[in-house]
């Protein structure tokens, strides 16, 4: 019989033939190589009989899927580990996620501080011994009975329809409901490391028991294992709750669960911050606005959130009436739109918002700056004629790309979402929509990929997706197009034909959460931020107590030039004061002793550069002034 290559070639094999036998009529190192293969777009085990006109291709570990079937197979070598340190152990679920794979359990005992060696230690085994993975079908009524002392595998085998066949995998002792596939054998996995565990919820609801997640990674070197655990421990160290803490910008407290506390320090990042924001968006066209936090409910039925989000929402009533906090800032800006009546002439009008917005989210999802329940989101909404979207969107992108780069963020990674299947507005507003961010995004020459389903309900979108010095990726822009909430709030401007017609908006973000884009970017430089946005930007070091006067002058004239400038006059030796503020990653030091005050000097210190030498004082504030400040935006 004859089956059909990715080339588009047919292959002859004989009848009966698997997957396997397939690759092995390619090539030997093939073969070799393959973990899983793809029948049509189904991917399966390499054991899986092939027939006439199937189109094959061969899976490896060169391949996302390839290591994707590698992670599945290692949560299930986890699994078998688990049970056989604590016997009686329940199994839950293990899927393969991004960069590793996790499984939950129920441990008859508390787990002890050694167990992630003893599973470690348990998995190599089964990889040195080589079992193979095999595939059984039985039916509903077979895997109660076999899974009947598995709580959580018999609810999850309960749900499924009446006379559907399962499929288990086996490998040595240790057998489990699973789709597949997997690797032919455990001694297929090249490298993996059991990391940590966290505490989870069964089925994600705080309704349910309480299991032990146990987080793992494999790869298909050990020289990429080893470089993902040197990303693992960097990220370990440049935590932004630990720096956040270290550097005095931030705290959380019992009394306001995920919600952020700013000190001064981190106030200063913050402010510096904003205003940079707002000069590009000034440059930009931009005017900003500003929007109450809680608003009436009919209000939010309007805009389709009380159907569509009500879920994160907070609520409260306000002399008898329903008002909820905004999670969005969009209908506030609606209502300004408008407070007036617009003409075709003033189009495109920009309007932006810092706007302070709610989220209801689990405690269990909280995560430092990353998932907290209130941030400020950097909004803006452009209303446009339907002519003028293509250089509106062209127009986002570029800035967005712009104050990207001003961060050090070269890898920017662009993805054009589509219609989820929860939404609002008709088929051809989606279609007209979805076709106009697609040419822009063509003008501007980047790449992008697709991401079916996954827009807004309200419109699809651009999303940006940042890369940072560790290689992992941030969601935060967002550019948005929307037909629906125009017709839903009955905007309008006159025409040049002095008709009135419906604004076409436009929704878009670039920095996301101001919080959540602050802790990528402690994350991002180690908490040792570029000159302009450090919280400290210069100190002042007096050598004896005789020369704090001096200090306190040459701090002076730093603030006056717009430095963020302190002295550090502790009864402690210069060298230690030095040692302490590059531990605390202030950019410029500025030491002064005899020789300083006698000739109206310092002696510079740079973090980027080290020991700059002498400066005369007004040469060394003006140089500390104009490395320390804000950006100035360029167009291009």
């Amino acid at each position: 019989m004859n089956v059909i290559l990715p080339d588009g070639s047919q292959l002859s094999v004989p009848e009966g033939a698997t997957a396997l036998a397939v690759a092995e009529a390619i090539g030997a190192r093939l073969a070799k190589a393959a973990v899983a293969a793809k029948i049509g777009d189904r991917l399966v085990d390499l054991a899986t009989p092939v027939h006439e006109g199937d189109q094959v291709s061969v899976v490896t570990l060169a391949s996302e899927e390839g290591v994707e079937v590698l992670r599945h197979s290692s949560a299930h070598v986890l699994a078998q580990a688990a049970t056989r340190v604590y016997p009686g152990t329940k199994v839950a679920i293990g899927p393969a996620i991004k960069d590793g794979f996790y499984y939950d359990f129920e441990f008859p005992e508390p787990i002890t501080e050694d167990a992630l060696a003893r599973f470690q230690a348990e998995m190599e085994r089964s990889i040195k011994e080589a079992v193979p993975f095999t595939r059984e079908e039985i039916t509903r009524e077979e895997a109660l009975s076999r899974f009947a002392d598995e709580p959580y595998k018999v609810e999850l085998i309960r749900e499924l329809p009446e006379g559907e066949t399962i499929s288990l995998y086996r490998h040595g002792d240790f057998v489990d409901l699973c789709r597949g596939p997997h690797l032919p054998d455990t001694g297929r996995i090249p490298a993996v490391k059991v990391l940590s565990t966290a505490g989870a919820y069964w089925r994600g609801d705080s309704d349910n028991a309480m299991l032990t997640r146990v987080y793992g990674t494999s790869f298909p070197s050990k020289k990429e294992l080893q470089e993902h655990l040197e990303r693992l421990e960097m990220a370990r160290q440049r935590d932004h709750r630990k720096l956040g803490r270290e550097l005095d910008l931030f705290s959380f407290h019992d009394e306001g669960p995920g919600f952020p506390f700013f000190h001064a320090k981190g106030m200063r990042v913050v402010n510096a911050l904003l205003e940079y924001w707002r000069a590009e968006h000034r440059v930009a066209g931009y005017e900003e606005i500003k929007t109450p936090i809680i608003l009436d409910r009919a209000l939010w039925e309007r805009s389709g959130h009380w159907d569509n989000y009500k879920d994160n929402m907070y609520f409260t009533r306000i002399d008898e009436g329903d008002f909820a906090v905004k999670p969005m800032n969009c209908p506030g800006g609606i209502l300004v739109y408008r407070s007036a009546q617009h003409s075709y002439r003033e189009f495109p009008l920009r309007m932006a918002e810092l706007g302070l917005v709610h989220r209801h989210e689990l405690s269990g999802v909280l995560h430092g700056l990353f998932r907290v329940r209130t941030f400020t989101q950097d909004d803006a909404h452009i209303y446009c004629l339907p002519e003028q979207i293509e250089d509106e969107v062209v127009g986002v992108i570029e800035l967005v790309m712009r104050i990207y780069r001003t961060f050090g963020f070269q890898k920017v990674h662009l993805e054009l979402s589509t219609r989820p299947e929860k939404s609002i507005g008709s088929s051809e507003m989606w279609e007209a929509a979805e076709r106009s961010l697609a040419v822009a995004l063509d003008r501007t020459g980047l790449e992008y990929r697709l991401n079916p389903g996954d827009g807004a309900f309200y419109g699809p979108k651009i999303d940006f997706h940042i890369e940072d010095v560790m290689g992992r990726t941030w969601q935060c822009a967002t550019c948005q197009l929307d037909f629906a909430m125009p017709e839903r709030f009955d905007l309008e401007y006159v025409g040049v034909d002095n008709q009135r017609h419906r604004p076409v908006m436009i929704h878009r973000t670039v920095l996301g959460s101001i919080e959540r884009f602050l802790g990528i970017l402690i994350e991002h430089y180690g908490g040792a931020f570029p000159a302009w946005l450090a919280p400290l930007q210069a100190v002042v070091i007096p050598v004896a107590d005789r020369h704090n006067d001096y200090a306190a002058e040459v701090a002076a004239a730093l603030g006056a030039a717009g430095v963020r400038a302190e002295v550090d006059d502790r009864t402690e030796s210069v060298g230690r004061k030095i040692r302490d503020n590059e531990v605390a990653k202030v950019p410029y030091m500025l030491v002064v002793g005899d020789r300083e005050v006698e000739v109206a000097a310092v002696s510079l210190r740079s973090r980027a550069e080290g020991d700059l030498g002498h400066r005369e004082r007004g040469d060394a504030v003006r140089e500390v002034a104009d490395g320390a400040g804000v950006p100035v935006p360029v167009l291009e």
